[in-house]
């Protein structure tokens, strides 16, 4: 009951902070594309919610921890934060001014590319039952070498990186976007961070990252 009252909480809390940060710049409810992005990002939320709360309530309680103990990352949990919110409210302002022109066509390929990226999302809590939202290695915790970790070391931040990036163009804003671009920036301070610690905790890590030499993206980094 506590787990159940603590993710409806989450969820709720999320839902109506996200659309008063969009409708009140606004102006109105009748921004289209921000109702579009409600239900792109929080329908699939519910619907896996549903689904961890019921298959893997452990993997949910995890996913839904948030303080981090490092500085560092709570640097970078802060910074994110703060840009998204001011995201929110640019796409708002933006549409109340009349400001941007993303064709249909860009919007309607970001609305696909972020329902994608929640596949991805769920693909890897499927494969790796460790996941949690604060960087630390976890009792009995084992590398995971299969599926998407065997393209890529951190599929899960490459796909919050798709996804995130999609939502100021699926809200119909350039200036959102301005807001938004940094996040890769963030995840990569991140992703450095979290790999000294678990090269040094995590057996067979440095294994594994000799098996696998990406890190975000094939080929790049």
């Amino acid at each position: 009951m506590k787990l159940l009252v603590n993710a409806v909480l989450k969820y709720t809390v999320g839902l109506v902070l996200v659309c008063l940060l969009m409708f009140l710049p606004a102006g109105t409810l009748s921004f289209f594309n921000g109702w579009l992005l409600v239900v792109l990002l929080f329908l699939p939320m519910l619907v896996l919610g549903i689904f961890l709360f019921c298959k893997k309530p452990k993997l949910l309680e995890k996913r839904l921890k948030s303080k981090e103990k490092k500085q560092a990352q709570k640097s970078v949990v802060a910074v994110s934060g703060i840009l998204f919110i001011f995201g929110f409210i640019a796409a708002g302002l933006d549409f109340r001014f009349g400001i941007s022109k993303i064709p249909a066509w860009a919007i309607a390929v970001a609305s696909v590319i972020l329902l994608i990226s929640y596949v991805a999302y769920a693909e890897v809590m499927r494969e790796n039952e460790y996941l949690s939202r604060v960087i630390e290695v976890q009792n009995g915790q084992k590398v995971i070498d299969s599926g998407l970790y065997s393209v890529v070391r951190h599929p899960m931040y490459a796909a919050t990186v798709c996804l995130f990036l999609s939502i100021p163009i699926v809200l119909g804003s350039f200036i959102s976007l301005i807001f938004f671009l940094p996040y890769p920036v963030l995840i990569v301070i991140r992703i450095i961070n979290e790999e000294k610690l678990l090269e040094k905790d995590l057996e067979g890590y440095a294994e594994y990252k000799k098996k696998v030499k990406f890190r975000l993206l094939p080929f790049i980094w």
